[in-house]
């Protein structure tokens, strides 16, 4: 059975975080493993509170986990700290580890911050020369590039910028870019591998909705690990995301939930 690695927040509602990632590894039929790289307070309508885990537990961890359990791919999503950054890239780096899905939580929605200006400079000079995928929103892509993305031509240089940063693909999600655009029924996808940009689109769907980014990386992780080609876990992912989208639910009273 394939398996693959989530490292990411721990989110106690469910529908975020590693107990999302987990739940989309399930769907795929993937064997799902989990570390958290942080705790959170957080419920429907946000995070309240994030804490940080000690990078020796982080590192005992994986060095415990991995040296028994090979995963077939592994994503990140928010790590947090510098300590975080510096331990998975290193563990990525000893044990040879594959397909590396990086979503570089910066912010929740909420506003509450996930990964500090040190541990994104980190991020660009370890995690992201090891990475196969990385799946930034627009204000992460733009942090990640040192731009502020206005339009789809800021994608694109964001893109190339990200790429040259020692990533395999960079996948832009754009649906806050297009919500700009009153009259869009679509949300466009940027999926840039260093030769040739693509296009990903999909329905536009109104509205907040809660583990969003958790889940798209974690199901291009989940595909990566079965041997999909990068283009095919990305397409195969969205069409997952339109149904989990137009089927999320009312958990609690902010924000809907995902139903995977």
């Amino acid at each position: 059975m394939k398996r693959a690695l989530s490292i990411a927040g721990s989110d106690p509602s469910g529908g975020a975080g590693i107990q999302m990632d987990l739940k989309v590894f399930k769907h795929f039929d993937v064997y799902g493993l989990s570390m958290p790289a942080a705790l959170t307070a957080q419920n429907s309508f946000g995070v309240r509170s994030v804490y940080p885990i000690e990078r020796a537990i982080i590192k005992d961890q994986l060095d415990v986990l991995v040296s028994d359990i090979r995963p077939d791919a592994l994503k990140t999503g928010m790590l947090l700290t510098p300590a975080a950054v510096e331990a998975v890239a290193e563990y990525v780096e000893k044990y040879r580890l594959a397909n590396l899905v990086i979503d570089p939580v910066l912010r929740s929605s909420s506003g509450a911050e996930m990964l500090d200006n040190r541990a994104l400079d980190a991020m660009r000079s370890l995690l992201l020369p090891l990475c196969r995928i990385i799946t930034p929103n627009i204000r992460e892509a733009g942090a990640l590039a040192g731009i502020e993305i206005k339009d789809h031509s800021d994608m694109r240089a964001a893109a190339e910028t990200i790429i040259k940063s020692g990533a395999q693909t960079v996948i832009i999600t754009g649906g806050h870019l297009d919500e700009l655009d009153k009259s869009s029924q679509n949300a466009a996808d940027l999926f840039f591998d260093g030769s040739e940009f693509r296009t990903i689109s999909s329905k536009m769907f109104k509205g907040e909705f809660h583990g969003t980014g958790c889940a798209y990386s974690a199901a291009i992780t989940a595909l990566l690990a079965k041997g999909l080609s990068v283009f095919e876990a990305a397409e195969r992912a969205k069409e997952f995301m339109n149904s989990i989208i137009s089927n999320a639910v009312e958990i609690g009273r902010g924000a809907k939930y995902l139903n995977v």
